[in-house]
């Protein structure tokens, strides 16, 4: 990719296949169950996943206040984009840890993360090519500096003052609240397993 063009549709092509993976996993997970038998186990493990995603919606408008209405305008380096280069990846791997967690399964938990993980494995490496291309060495030298995804925290720099873009902010935080609406989803999907409306084909911890 060489233009803000080519990038353009590069990311409405990776929203329409992250979209069809969304898809694909909800219909998978309408055919498994926890099979934690004692309902304390199912119901903390759905609990932890609440706070994950929680803790997944405040990361990402964390880094949105640094990277807001600035991403492939300028290479930030600072609060999260210090310690990783993908830190808004970083927050939604958890938060798909966070919806496979609240079925009670701490596998179907996992599974999701390291899907999101690998689905964003391949969108991380055409971004960096692009970055590449237009900001040369001043990537080349921060790609050298942080990691690509897993944070190193010790090398963690702050700012005094950041320019923020309410608008951004916002709807940074209504993209995040959609990791909500898997949970009465879930619980529905639940509800007719439990009284055999639809098929549980595998049963996981």
């Amino acid at each position: 990719m060489k233009s803000p063009k080519d990038m353009a549709r590069f990311q409405r092509r990776r929203r329409l296949v992250i979209a069809g993976i969304i898809a694909l996993i909800l219909i998978v997970l309408m055919t498994i169950r926890s099979a934690w038998t004692n309902d304390w186990y199912h119901e903390y493990i759905e609990d932890v996943g609440i706070g994950i995603i929680v803790l997944s919606i405040l990361g990402r408008m964390w880094c949105t206040l640094y990277i807001g209405g600035r991403k492939s305008a300028e290479i930030v380096r600072l609060g999260p984009y210090s310690i990783s280069r993908n830190p808004l990846y970083v927050f939604s791997a958890f938060g798909a840890a966070g919806i496979g967690m609240m079925t009670g399964s701490l596998i179907i938990g996992l599974v999701l993360a390291i899907i999101c993980c690998l689905a964003f494995h391949f969108v991380i490496r055409a971004e960096e090519g692009y970055l590449e291309n237009i900001f040369g060495e001043t990537y080349l030298s921060y790609k050298r500096d942080v990691p690509r995804f897993f944070p190193k925290f010790s090398i963690y720099r702050e700012t005094e003052l950041l320019s923020v873009r309410p608008s951004v902010l916002y709807k940074t935080l209504a993209d995040g609240l959609v990791f909500f609406v898997s949970y009465p989803l879930l619980e529905f999907v639940e509800y007719l397993q439990s009284i055999d409306i639809l098929p549980v084909l595998l049963r996981l911890y």
